[in-house]
């Protein structure tokens, strides 16, 4: 992927009570990518769940929407080290996406449009602790910010909440996305500055 946007440095700032190690705070909300940004229309978007044995389950855009949301409240931490606090998404738990799915895996690799991919453990996408999210402060997500659904697992670097995603492979063994192919950490625990391998 070519076209990295500006800011994967990062800045340093004064550390700020509460939040992680090495971050601070903004107001904004930075766009960093890699590549150019995907705009798949909502008759073209379908999102996919597949399963270690090969079973998929499918949504487009309209039965997606008609899937139960709900309103998420939470902290964002950027691996570049700023953090943005308080944000509020709308968007479907991966709790309901996968309830009833007969599976063994311990991984999942999420993967969007633009052919990005990251992984991350199964246990963090469920009980409560991820969506699909497909608005931003009360209004649908942006392209820039992932639209028109991205994945939020907000408890760790944002890089694993992948942009424009697309389907969620569920894994038996733990397999590297994009930026943990290229020195990113496996997990990215914002808590512990798990950011590089």
């Amino acid at each position: 992927m070519e076209g990295f946007s500006p800011g994967f440095t990062g800045r340093p700032r004064a550390q700020s009570q509460g939040l992680p190690p090495g971050q601070y705070v903004t107001e904004s909300f930075p766009v960093l990518s890699a590549g150019a940004t995907p705009r798949p229309s909502p008759t073209d978007w379908e999102l996919t769940v597949r399963t270690e044995t090969g079973t998929v389950s499918r949504w487009s855009w309209s039965e997606f929407l008609e899937l139960p949301a709900e309103h998420v409240t939470c902290d964002i931490h950027c691996v570049t080290s700023w953090s943005k606090l308080g944000t509020s998404w709308r968007g479907v738990s991966v709790d309901t996406l996968l309830d009833g799915t007969d599976t063994s895996a311990g991984f999942v690799m999420a993967r969007s449009y633009g052919g990005y991919t990251t992984n991350l453990p199964l246990g963090d996408l469920l009980g409560g602790k991820a969506w699909v999210a497909t608005e931003f402060d009360g209004r649908p997500l942006e392209p820039e910010h992932g639209g028109p659904a991205r994945l939020l697992v907000p408890h760790l670097y944002f890089w694993k909440s992948a942009k424009w995603l697309t389907g969620l492979d569920l894994l038996v063994s733990d397999s590297q996305g994009f930026w943990e192919r290229n020195g990113y950490h496996r997990r990215g625990d914002p808590l512990l500055e798990q950011r590089y391998s």
